[in-house]
């Protein structure tokens, strides 16, 4: 390798690069076999244009375009524009609001010609950008609740935009940001707080409202039998433990069933009953039963590439995007499942190391910001194909079809790499 060479690529991270590059290929093979039927030539539907696949190798190809602009880029580039990305991006989703385009049901993309975008991927990268701008501005202190409550702000404003786009999917994916957060000094106490809301929700689902405010009676009055001692001596504690029964009885009493019954829309209710397996209705669960049953039938090395009898007869709706972990678990059976996994298992670490090794606050939270999304468009993607989640429509990032997901994460990840490149550049 020449001199010239050798600094076009210098410090880039050739383990990330090659978990890219692994996973991307891994995709358009299992779209490919996501649309292939038996008795079609093979070598036409490489080289046909309408075919999803041959698509997402165009798309791949403007993402490599866009990958090689950004390396050439000066880091301090990102760090200067981060708050033009966020607002060039919170445009993007209002005019969507008064032009948007429908699709299945979610009207946040917007067409162009024959060109078809959606805003709500790209808004990702820019909010990524401008939270890493803020969290390592001189003047921010994490510890004070204005700072925490912007950062907040930041995150909260894009997603009630898509949330008004109808794409609840996606918008969920921001609240990864508040992992981000969370690494930065959030206390974990709020962290705690969601996930006993989530519980609490579920319970609601689950169990009559009135078994549950006997339950939650009970546990009130044995926390108040062990702490009688130290309530005596301060009565404050025990306003908390009434303060905190009577959230719990009337989030479950009134909240969640006004949510389900005046908020949520008929399909969203439909989706959560499904997941919980309280849905009887065919129609509903038919996207989830085909889903397993895919998964399911490749056993413990799979039909073979090609040979997966549920894709092939397309029982399973959606398979080039949200479902096509079902091809890879119908064709290569449980052990591909687990090797593919381990990809994504070993790409999310490797980001991690690459955060904590960054000199600047920017670039740390940079990169924890791409893990934390990676993160939760596999986790959910993942558990809704194995119907431990709504079916929301949240793509498998690099391998689902699609040419905003694709450009999105490549950029996410080669903006993090060419930051992470120029570690050496003390940014704060």
């Amino acid at each position: 390798m020449n001199r010239s060479q050798t600094k076009l690529t210098a410090g880039i991270d050739w383990p990330v690069l090659g978990m890219y590059l692994a996973l991307v290929f891994i995709g358009f093979l299992a779209i490919f076999a996501a649309e292939y039927r038996e008795g079609d030539n093979v070598i036409q539907n490489l080289l046909s244009q309408n075919k999803n696949w041959a698509r997402q190798v165009l798309w791949f190809g403007v993402s490599i375009v866009l990958a090689s602009g950004i390396w050439l880029t000066d880091s301090k580039f990102f760090t200067a524009t981060a708050n033009l990305f966020y607002a060039f991006g919170i445009l993007l989703l209002l005019v969507v609001l008064a032009i948007g385009t429908g699709v299945k049901g979610s009207n946040s993309w917007l067409e162009l010609g024959g060109f078809r975008f959606q805003p709500a991927e790209f808004t990702k990268l820019c909010t990524a950008l401008a939270l890493a701008k803020y969290l390592s501005a001189m003047e921010t202190d994490f510890t004070k609740l204005r700072s925490r409550l912007i950062a907040v702000g930041m995150v909260m404003f894009p997603l009630a935009i898509i949330i008004l786009q109808d794409e609840t999917g996606l918008a969920l994916v921001y609240l990864a940001f508040f992992l981000v957060m969370y690494r930065e000094g959030l206390p974990g106490v709020l962290l705690v707080i969601a996930f006993s809301g989530i519980v609490l929700v579920l319970s609601a689902l689950l169990i009559d409202k009135f078994i549950l405010l006997y339950i939650f009676t009970g546990v009130a009055a044995l926390v108040v039998y062990f702490n009688r001692f130290q309530i005596r001596r301060s009565k404050s504690r025990l306003v908390v433990i009434i303060a905190v029964w009577a959230f719990c009885s009337s989030f479950v009493m009134y909240i969640v069933p006004f949510v389900f019954t005046n908020v949520l829309k008929d399909y969203q209710v439909r989706r959560i009953y499904v997941m919980l397996g309280q849905e009887n209705d065919p129609k509903a669960t038919y996207n989830t039963r085909q889903s397993m049953i895919a998964i399911g039938s490749g056993g413990l090395l799979g039909k073979g590439y090609l040979k997966g009898t549920q894709t092939r007869f397309d029982f399973v709706p959606e398979q080039s995007t949200d479902f096509i972990f079902c091809t890879i678990g119908e064709d290569f059976g449980f052990v591909g499942s687990v090797v593919f996994l381990a990809i994504y298992v070993s790409l999310l670490l490797r980001i991690i190391f690459i955060a904590e090794r960054q000199r600047s606050t920017f670039s740390r939270v940079y990169a924890y910001s791409v893990a934390s999304i990676i993160f939760f468009h596999l986790a959910i993607n993942i558990m809704m194909t194995i119907g431990l989640a709504p079916v929301i429509g949240i793509p498998l990032p690099l391998v689902s079809y699609g040419g905003s997901s694709l450009m999105t994460f490549s950029m996410l990840i080669f903006i993090m790499l060419r930051l992470d490149a120029d570690r050496q550049m003390v940014l704060r």
